[in-house]
Parts: structure tokens; sequence; C-alpha cells
């Protein structure tokens, strides 16, 4: 292992006394995310080699933090820090600092039980939903309802799992793809919430409390929410989390017709909405804009599914919200050729479903997005990584093919059903 491609990861609760780590960077590097209590607030990386003194990582400390600050409280005039102050009065003045501002959001009890399903969908990883299946029957507020779809399995071993699970439903689906999986999910669930978690997660005490209370507390009709990495201990992993990141920042953000319109231009962003790995959606919102489109995803065009669900809903009218207290950790991949294949298969599906989108609905103008936008941009990922092509510029061709894969992949199904569910006969149980 390269000690350069390796992080520390390390929680830091402000609520209680700091002692901030000795931070030895000469061969590896450290990933700090801070947190008042149960909300998670920034994450700074200090880079190997690195030299900062207690006071400097204070200053980089409340710098992190400032926008979270500002928009849980965004009357709060900018605290100023003296800049010869020792470690201890700036630690003293950023606590007390955050005391003033998360008193009022700190959750004060929880329901034993919501009305949520969380849907799993899996295929031959029983080790890793064990392990998701225990991160969330733990859960202080546990959903209503559990259900793991087997995506056309190769052998019963996610079913022998489920079976150590008192309370989870199994259920099989022979149609190999994940869109297949999590419609039959949404078929299966009975709750007016249904949120999917992947099998390679852990889910935080809070999440499902979160899930709920964002749909109690507005209109939306989907949300998704925080994903922080459980590792970063190789060149994948590292390359993964700094530039294709799950996580999408510790501030509340809202998608809506707004957000949709300012884009249209270019083709709305909808891949910044957040992650399938941690989202959740009103029952009846597949009613009113269709299920999962099943030529998307893995075991289809690649990825994008989610991204694509979520554009058909900010095209019908409706919110989306980022909800950065319903939070999950993922373990990225390890080696480089399995992130090799995961990113061929998100650019293979990221312009399948982008050129879909505009199928859709034609104003949103995706073609210049993949034709006029990724050209220039690849070009200068090219320059800036020739002749090496170190770190993040080896993925670059894996990336190219499949652009080209994914444009391929449209012109051959674009004119072939997205959907094999008859949605008269959906029903809310």
């Amino acid at each position: 292992m390269n000690n350069h491609f390796s992080y520390q990861i390390r929680h830091v609760q402000l609520a209680e006394p700091v002692n901030l780590p000795v931070l030895t960077t000469s061969q590896a590097g450290w990933y700090l995310v801070f947190w008042w209590e149960e909300i998670p607030l920034g994450q700074l990386f200090i880079e190997p080699g690195e030299t900062l003194t207690e006071e400097q990582l204070w200053e980089k400390t409340q710098s992190v933090l400032w926008p979270t600050i500002q928009s849980y409280s965004p009357d709060r005039l900018s605290v100023s820090m003296d800049q010869n102050a020792s470690a201890a009065p700036i630690q003293a003045t950023l606590t007390n600092l955050l005391r003033s501002v998360f008193a009022d959001f700190a959750v004060k009890s929880l329901p034993a039980r919501v009305p949520v399903t969380v849907v799993i969908c899996t295929r031959n990883r029983a080790a890793q939903l064990a392990t998701a299946l225990r991160s969330l029957q733990a859960l202080p507020c546990l959903p209503e309802e559990i259900v793991v779809v087997d995506n056309a399995p190769t052998d019963d071993s996610t079913a022998q799992v489920v079976s150590q699970f008192p309370g989870v439903s199994y259920v099989l689906e022979p149609k190999a793809g994940l869109d297949f999986a999590r419609n039959t999910g949404i078929r299966m669930a009975h709750m007016p919430i249904v949120a999917y978690m992947d099998d390679d997660v852990r889910v935080h005490p809070h999440w499902v409390y979160q899930l709920w209370q964002t749909f109690e507390t507005s209109e939306a009709a989907a949300m998704t929410g925080l994903v922080i990495a459980t590792e970063l201990q190789t060149e994948a992993q590292l390359i993964f989390e700094k530039h294709w990141s799950f996580n999408r920042g510790y501030v509340d953000k809202v998608y809506d017709t707004a957000f949709f319109d300012q884009h249209l231009a270019t083709g709305p962003p909808v891949w910044e909405i957040g992650a399938g790995a941690n989202m959740a959606f009103r029952r009846s919102i597949f009613d009113k804009v269709g299920f999962f489109d099943e030529r998307m995803g893995a075991g289809a065009s690649g990825c994008s599914d989610d991204s694509e669900m979520w554009f058909r809903i900010l095209a019908h009218g409706d919110t989306i919200l980022y909800n950065p207290r319903a939070i999950s950790y993922h373990e990225h991949r390890k080696e480089l050729e399995a992130l090799k294949k995961q990113l061929f298969s998100y650019m293979r599906g990221f312009t399948a479903a982008a050129l879909i989108q505009q199928q859709q609905y034609p104003q949103a103008r995706y073609r210049r997005h993949i034709f006029r936008v990724l050209p220039p941009y690849y070009f200068l990922l090219l320059r800036r990584g020739f002749p090496a092509f170190r770190f993040r510029h080896q993925t670059i061709g894996v990336e190219l093919k499949g652009v080209l894969s994914g444009l391929l992949f449209y012109f051959k199904n674009r004119k072939r059903p997205s959907n094999t569910f008859n949605q008269d006969t959906l029903t809310v149980g």
C-alpha cells in the first residue's frame, strides 16, 4: 500500500472536550469529519506532508464549519478569531458559538417506529447485506418495514441471510437489473415513504428518523442524504472520494422548479442531487411520474437511474430535498480495476440517461452537455494528465469509453419501453 494515498478518518465530536489528533502527516494524511452531537458540520483533508500547529488546525476547522453555521443561523455574524490566540481560546469561542446555534436542532426524543419502508436491492453479496441489516435493525428509531429484493441470484445465500433477521421481508426478482429490483421494492412497499439503501452501506442511528422528518415537515416528493466514506486506505478509494464522491455537503439544499428552469439551456444537473445509496420517496410520487426506467442502472445502462428519476420528478413540478442529517456510510471500492469498471458504468449510464431525459423533455438541452461540454472537459483532463496520467487522470480512458458506450446504448434502446409494469396495477397498501 502506498501511504501517500492512505488517510486516517477521524470523527471529531465538538460537543465534547476535544483533543484534535497529533497530525503526523509525513506518510499518511487525515480526513477529519466534524460533528455537533448528531449533526454533521463539515470535513477537512490534511494532506500527507502538511504541517500544522494546533492553532492553525483550529483556524482551518473554523473556516470549514462556517458555511454550515451560516446555513443553520443565517443572521449570525462572523466570529472574529485572534490570529495570535492560542488553541484553547479559539476552541472555547467556537464551542460556545456551536452550542448557541444548534441548541434548537437537537433531537429531544425518537419514536420507536415510523411509517417507512426501507428497500435493499442486492445480488450475491450476502456478507455486505448482513452488515447492512445489522446496522438497520440496531437503529433506535426503526422503519415499519424492511424489504430485501434478491435480484437474479445465482445461489440462495441472500435468502439465508434474510432468514436470520426476524421481521425482514425477502422477495426474489428473477429479472437481472437494478431497476427491476427497485420497482419490485415499490410494489412490495406498504408504507407512505419508500427509502433505498445499498447493501454496502451502514446507516447513522438517526437515519430513518431524519428521512421521516423530511417528509413530515415539507411537501417534498423525494429526498437524498449525506454519504460519508468508511475508509480511505487505497488510491482507488481516494480518487473516488476526491473526484466522484457521494458526499453532497453539510447544508440543506432544495431542488425545485426554479433549479430545473435555471439549467434548461444545458440540461439540469440532476446528478448533483445525491446518491441512490441514500434516497427516499413519497410512495405516491410513483403514481404520478412512473417507476424507475428499467433501461437504466446496474445490469442495463450501468448507472444514473436515480438521477433520471429525479429529473422526472422535477419536470413534473415537484421538489426534492437534500438533508445532510440523514447519514449513511459507504465503503468505496479498494482496487483500481474495480474503480475503473465502476467509472465506465457511471459514464455509460450518465450519457444514456442524459439523452433519454432530453427525449422526454426536449427543452432540456442535454445533447449540448454531451457534445459541447464533455469534449473540452476531457481534452483539458488529457492535457493536464499527459504524459504520466497519474491519480485521477489514469481513469480518463475508461470514462471516455463509457461515454461512447452510453451513446451506443441510447441509440439501440431509445425506442424500447422504459417500464414493464402496468401503472394501473400500482396500489398503495
